[in-house]
């Protein structure tokens, strides 16, 4: 499937080194060396363009890059400011116009032994923000598993190394690996998984492909987010098609922003395993761990907007 026309070329030129660690330590005794489990501190990051001088050299001295207010998608290409202000809106209309996400729609079809899923789900924020939490390698815990391991709080899909391949303007090539945590029906292991990444931070997409997943003949597909006007037909009156510059001025500002998100997931067993009835249970995990971190996103952002604001004077 060609999902990547031109890519084997950008690949080849290996243009950029992977990204070094943000991390700075201090120079009393610690070591600025990076561990290998802190590999996926590498990158890709881009400040917070509302950052001051100095704010950004005190950032520099934390010793981990989670604490660093950084962003996983170029800020060129998105209102950082307005992002905010989203996430403020949502937390403080929640009570008053609830807004329930839907559920994820994923339809299943099987031919010629690949399995294609299509999926559809709405979440409560803005396409950038829905866009940071699929591509920020942090491991910040949005797709969590509380309790269903040794170590609680300890995510399903962990990012464990990054390397930006190419940077052309909106259009970022990443490689990455992560982990994957699955259980089943009482069985339970891990997935590594090496993947290709061709991202778009100004068309808020992606694609990928894999470079070696355990177990997978064919491993790909792609992401996308669109704005979802929710508060339109209260405040505008309008079911139509408007834009969100028409969206911001017919709701005085008040009207939130989520996202539709469409995926796709293409993949085939290894032909050894690509037989009934182990063919089945490959692809019995595979679509129920996809479901499981969808709704890991869903979960997490439920949870954000029920968070509380309060006014400067102390009230709610």
């Amino acid at each position: 499937m060609g999902i990547f026309p031109g890519f084997g070329g950008w690949i080849n030129q290996n243009i950029q080194q992977s990204l070094k660690a943000s991390t700075k330590r201090s120079e009393k005794g610690k070591s600025s060396s990076v561990s290998e489990e802190e590999r996926y501190l590498q990158g890709p990051w881009y400040w917070n363009p509302a950052l001051s001088p100095k704010e950004k050299a005190e950032s520099m001295e934390l010793d981990h890059v989670k604490s660093m207010p950084m962003f996983a998608s170029d800020p060129k290409y998105y209102d950082s400011d307005e992002r905010v202000r989203q996430a403020g809106l949502w937390m403080s209309e929640n009570k008053k116009h609830p807004w329930h996400d839907e559920p994820a729609k994923v339809k299943v079809k099987t031919k010629n032994g690949i399995c294609h899923l299509n999926i559809y789900f709405t979440l409560g924020r803005p396409p950038q923000s829905v866009y940071e939490m699929f591509t920020d390698p942090r491991n910040v815990g949005f797709f969590h598993s509380m309790g269903k391991y040794k170590n609680h709080w300890r995510t399903r899909l962990d990012t464990i190394a990054t390397k930006v391949l190419k940077k052309d303007g909106p259009r970022q090539i990443t490689e990455v690996e992560k982990v994957l945590r699955w259980k089943i029906l009482g069985y339970n292991g891990t997935i590594p998984i090496h993947l290709i990444i061709d991202e778009n931070h100004q068309k808020v997409s992606a694609t990928y492909k894999k470079v070696k997943v355990k177990h997978m003949k064919v491993f790909e597909g792609s992401w996308k987010m669109e704005p979802l006007y929710v508060d339109q037909e209260r405040l505008c009156k309008s079911r139509s098609h408007i834009s969100e510059d028409e969206y911001k001025k017919c709701s005085g500002g008040k009207g939130r922003i989520g996202s539709k998100v469409t995926m796709e997931h293409i993949f085939q067993p290894s032909s050894l395993l690509n037989v009934p009835p182990i063919s089945w249970f490959i692809r019995g995990i595979a679509v129920k761990v996809t479901k499981t971190l969808i709704q890991d996103l869903r979960e997490h952002v439920i949870m954000m907007n029920k968070i509380e604001v309060l006014d400067p004077a102390g009230g709610k």
